[in-house]
C-alpha cells in the first residue's frame, strides 16, 4: 500500500476480533506491518512471523519493550494509511458476510480509481 493504493481487503463477522481476522490481509515475504495496539497480541504477531512479515505495531502500555519515541515514530508512519479507510462507511449496507465483502470489495475499487486519476491524470483533465 505504498500510494495509498488497497491492495487486500476483507470482511469478518462481527464476533471476530482484528487481530483474529487479520491473517487474511497479513503481507507476506518481509514486508513490514504499522498497525495499532489490536495487533501487538499474539495472534496477530503468530499471522505475521507465519507469513514472514515484520511487526510495526505500536505498544500497549503495559508491554516490557514500550518505546514511546519508537511508538511516535510508527504512528506518524501509520497516519497517512488510516485515512484510506476513515472514509468508508462506518456500517454495511447488507446482510450477509458475501455481501458484505462484495461491498467492501467496491469501495476499494472505487478507491483505488480516485487514487489512479489522483495520481495519474488523463490529459484531458490537465487543462481543466
Amino acid at each position: 500500500m505504498g500510494s495509498n493504493m488497497i491492495e487486500r481487503i476483507a470482511a469478518t463477522p462481527a464476533n471476530i476480533s482484528d487481530q483474529e481476522g487479520f491473517g487474511h490481509v497479513c503481507p507476506k515475504n518481509g514486508e513490514m506491518v504499522f498497525a495499532d495496539k489490536a495487533y501487538c497480541l499474539k495472534k496477530a504477531q503468530d499471522a505475521m512471523k507465519k507469513n514472514g512479515a515484520h511487526s510495526a505495531a505500536i505498544l500497549k502500555r503495559n508491554m516490557k519493550d514500550k518505546n514511546k519515541d519508537l511508538d511516535r515514530w510508527r504512528s506518524k508512519v501509520r497516519a497517512p494509511f488510516e485515512g484510506v479507510f476513515s472514509k468508508f462507511e462506518k456500517r454495511a449496507r447488507y446482510r450477509g458476510l458475501a455481501k458484505v465483502q462484495l461491498q467492501l470489495f467496491m469501495d476499494a475499487i472505487v478507491w483505488n480509481v480516485k487514487r489512479l486519476v489522483t495520481m495519474n491524470p488523463p490529459p484531458f483533465f490537465a487543462g481543466a
